[in-house]
């Protein structure tokens, strides 16, 4: 195949990372349901919009976007969840939805999901090379390799692919997509009318790729996007996750419920992304962060307390079989303290691997009943989960930032959008008081606010 060229061009601004500069904090909105808590779609703080509005995610990107945030992520799901009748788990197709939000805004990243085990790579460069066109260059992939069992059978399978082939195969798209995306120089398109000459066709070639999973003969049917390539986002942390989004992510999404944690797998990642021969400052690490604000910490805390009362416990039973591949946790009682040997070993699960460490790590270490596991997973699904004044929160991610944890936040707000508005409207101005976070976007492109540079081509 035509080999893609890591050669990078300066983004339009200079990065944050230059010397002299501070470096700056990074902000990702993670919209899902009508917040990230689990009850949040019963509770009469959220939005009271059908989750088929488009409107409800225009309104929270522009809110976003007036918070000076650097994105928006969609996530996706490729199946039904069996919980639907008990909570909103339901999915507008997430790029579709990006490219009715990037008319409503004008400076905001805009990060969708797509699998590259149900994908083709031919059609997901079209899908996101259009996006970056129609946006700007405001696009973001997050890359996943699809874990749920019921997805595998929407998709003609019998069973879930293993992990293993699953980031195989990720590895081999994600090389065919970059190859289609640098099929076209930059300078392909002259659009002379006078001469009537409108591309250098020398400027446009072929990839004629042919690997183990994907024959794909290229070039793309579309000049090279705004940012060249959309940012490349992952949030796989399994050993080989952390391994693929080393060689491709330039943004992160991981799970970390405690500090320590987060500073090893930042000092990890950072590590291997040098390995690779990259710069570490353009792999961001933004660790989900799902805070319950108010006034004051007490009513923070009875905020919180409040949304665990709505949550349903079969629910949350139902969510961590799917987490586990669709183990059987049904004869555990609820009251019970759980131990490791209740869940199965997480190096044999072909589904969510790096998330079912997580959750066994956290019950070897508090010894939670299944009920309190449950609760505590209701808030945001094993990412941390706090509740404070708005002052205790910035100091929260003044203190990730400043120690080494985190480069950002991948914000889950519990509900939405009044916790976007409240830390919008008192968390945000605390870390620009703070120097942490931008008073005006000073770009265009999310490459721009991520400080990334725009990759060049081998043309």
């Amino acid at each position: 195949m035509l080999a893609w060229c890591p050669a990078s061009l300066p983004p339009s601004t200079r990065p944050r990372h230059s010397e002299g500069m501070k470096r700056q904090l990074h902000l990702n909105l993670f919209i899902q349901s009508r917040g990230h808590h689990e009850a949040s779609w019963r509770h009469p703080d959220s939005s009271p919009l059908a989750l088929t509005d488009v409107e409800y995610f225009r309104d929270l990107a522009r809110r976003a976007e007036a918070g000076l945030f650097d994105s928006i992520f969609l996530a996706d799901t490729l199946a039904l969840m069996d919980t639907v009748a008990h909570a909103a788990s339901t999915w507008l197709e997430p790029i579709t939805t990006l490219g009715a939000i990037a008319g409503s805004t004008s400076h905001i990243g805009l990060i969708a999901t797509a699998s590259t085990t149900y994908s083709e790579p031919f059609n997901l460069a079209r899908q996101f090379g259009s996006l970056d066109h129609i946006s700007g260059g405001r696009v973001g992939w997050n890359i996943v390799t699809s874990w749920l069992a019921a997805a595998a059978r929407n998709y003609g399978g019998e069973s879930l692919v293993s992990h293993d082939e699953r980031y195989e195969r990720g590895e081999e798209f994600v090389q065919v997509v970059k190859a289609l995306w640098d099929s076209w120089a930059d300078d392909a398109v002259l659009d002379d009318r006078e001469s009537g000459h409108y591309a250098r066709a020398d400027r446009i070639r072929p990839i004629n790729h042919e690997g183990k999973y994907y024959r794909v003969a290229g070039p793309l049917n579309m000049p090279r996007g705004p940012q060249g390539r959309p940012v490349f986002v992952q949030a796989g942390s399994s050993d080989t996750g952390r391994r693929f989004a080393a060689r491709h992510a330039e943004a992160v999404f991981t799970a970390q419920m405690e500090k320590k944690t987060a500073q090893d797998f930042y000092a990890d990642l950072k590590a291997l992304a040098a390995a690779e021969g990259r710069k570490p400052e353009h792999v961001l690490i933004l660790p989900g962060l799902s805070p319950v604000i108010a006034s004051t910490e007490a009513e923070a805390q009875r905020l919180a307390r409040d949304l665990n009362e709505l949550t349903d416990p079969e629910v949350g039973r139902k969510r961590l079989s799917g987490r586990f591949g669709g183990h059987d946790f049904s004869h555990l009682p609820l009251d019970r303290p759980l131990t490791a040997e209740d869940f199965p070993d997480p190096g044999t699960v072909q589904a969510a691997r790096s998330r079912t460490e997580v959750i066994v790590g956290l019950v070897r270490r508090e010894k939670y009943t299944l009920r309190q596991l449950l609760a505590y997973l209701a808030g945001a699904r094993g990412h941390f989960t706090t509740a404070g004044t708005p002052e205790q929160i910035a100091d929260l991610i003044e203190d990730w930032f400043n120690d080494g944890a985190a480069d950002g936040f991948n914000l889950m707000p519990p509900l939405l959008p009044s916790m976007l508005d409240v830390f919008v409207t008192e968390v945000v101005p605390l870390l620009q008081k703070r120097g942490l976070f931008r008073s005006a976007y000073e770009g265009k492109t999310l490459r721009d606010h991520f400080g990334l540079p725009r990759p060049g081509t081998c043309r």
